[in-house]
């Protein structure tokens, strides 16, 4: 397979292409990380590798509108959709959609979304696998490693339509410039506030903090967040130049590149740190802490994600409110996001079809009934989401960066939130930084990977 490198240059290069599109039918123009790889990683990789160019000869896997002309339609397809009953119910009308428009069945089969890598390398070689399999973007190395996807040959048409997706969250589904799945929902967090404290949401960071020292007496708090977490200072620690691992023009990763102790990481920590000096986030916060003191109408501002606004609704009526997250030195703060899409199996003899079912499901008409069936937020920007407070998340994830896709991201989570603990307790930022990155680097190579 001719492997699809940088894919988003090849986005911003396709309105300046001079090429006759391929008409493909029914579609319009609108149309935590477990990443360690298994027993069968190594053979399965090994057998795709050498199957790749007999599969393509016999015009199975391979992608033959790439060359002008789309291959004939199948009767049927099969896709594997995570087993919520919300999920399940968006996805057959999407489904029914799909097949009035190409007369193609879908078959829906109800499967754990955590499971699925599991089932696709026990039954994908064995022709039992879906055409299509729906994973987070953060098990991509994983998935990589396995053999699992088919690295997509995009048609000129099927680039053009990407285009209306959320960039970062293409991006999130290439590993090492290869473009493996189609973006369907993002997922990342913003500022809540409590109106009857802060009647209107800080437009910076300076400003947050001043509403935090007036607010802030007692137990009373005027901003929390969980400053241990890494999950949620990623913003923070990055704001001023720091980074997890380096990335190229293409966005693929450098693991030996880890940005977390340097001269910028380090400034956003030593910020962090001052919130604890302050006594404006107490120590030892965690999420129960948080919650508790803001659905008590103890805390004006927290930072949390759209899981919470059921039991901040519940509490807090029509004094809930949500925006994005401040600017800081004139930029908006970039959150982490975890995004879900779907992949197409690397053995299924319908690459191409597939592929244009997975557009289909996320284009601006589907997502949309995804977003109002199962509440998740959908890839596809062109979206109206016409919701206060799911609305400003989503904004937010115009200024979300993926968390990275490789399988070297394991190793990191544990050592920062040690090191943000010891932070938090006024240990110097620049040690304990020095010293999360050295046993990152120290895990990475006992890890083999």
């Amino acid at each position: 397979m001719k492997r699809s490198k940088s894919l988003m240059f090849t986005l911003a290069m396709v309105p300046a292409l001079s090429l006759a599109l391929v008409a493909c039918g029914g579609n319009d123009a609108d149309g935590n990380n477990d990443a360690g790889g298994n027993d069968n990683a190594a053979n399965n990789a090994a057998e795709n590798t050498d199957d790749a160019e007999g599969n393509n000869a016999e015009g199975n896997g391979g992608n033959e509108a790439a060359d002008g002309e789309a291959p004939e339609k199948p009767e049927s397809l099969s896709m594997w959709v995570n087993d919520e009953e919300s999920q399940l119910d968006a996805y057959e009308e999407i489904a029914e959609r799909f097949t009035e428009e190409e007369g193609i069945e879908v078959e829906i089969i109800p499967y754990s979304m955590l499971d699925q890598t599991e089932g696709m390398s026990l039954d994908g070689s064995a022709g039992q696998g879906a055409d299509l399999f729906f994973q987070p973007h953060d098990r991509l190395g994983d998935i990589h490693l396995q053999g699992l996807a088919a690295e997509l040959e995009l048609t000129d048409d099927q680039l053009e339509r990407l285009e209306g997706y959320n960039e970062e969250a293409v991006t999130s589904f290439s590993y090492e410039g290869i473009q493996y799945g189609i973006p369907a929902v993002v997922e990342t967090y913003a500022l809540f506030y409590n109106t009857d404290l802060v009647p209107e949401a800080p437009e910076t960071m300076d400003d947050l903090m001043d509403t935090a020292r007036d607010l802030t007496d007692g137990d009373t708090y005027g901003f929390l967040m969980e400053a241990t977490n890494f999950y949620f200072t990623y913003p923070f620690l990055t704001a001023e130049g720091g980074y997890v691992f380096a990335q190229d023009e293409d966005g693929v990763y450098d693991p030996e590149d880890i940005g977390l102790n340097t001269e910028g990481a380090v400034a956003g920590a030593e910020t962090i740190q001052t919130w604890f000096e302050e006594d404006l986030i107490p120590t030892g916060i965690d999420g129960d802490i948080m919650n508790g003191l803001f659905t008590e109408g103890n805390a004006g501002m927290v930072v949390t994600g759209p899981w919470s606004i059921p039991e901040y609704e519940s509490a807090l009526g029509d004094s809930l409110a949500v925006a994005p997250l401040p600017e800081q030195d004139g930029e908006r703060l970039s959150s982490f996001s975890g995004n879900k899409g779907w992949l197409v199996n690397y053995y299924t003899e319908n690459e191409y079809w597939a592929t244009e079912l997975a557009l289909f499901l996320t284009n601006e008409e589907n997502s949309t009934t995804y977003f109002e069936t199962a509440g998740e937020l959908p890839a596809h920007t062109a979206v109206e989401i016409d919701d206060e407070f799911m609305a400003p998340i989503f904004e937010q994830t115009e200024y979300a960066e993926p968390m990275p896709n490789i399988p070297e991201m394991t190793q990191v989570w544990d050592p920062i939130g040690e090191a943000m603990e010891f932070i938090s307790q006024g240990d110097d930022p620049q040690e304990v930084l020095d010293e999360a990155v050295e046993q990152i680097r120290e895990q990475i190579a006992i890890s083999g990977n």
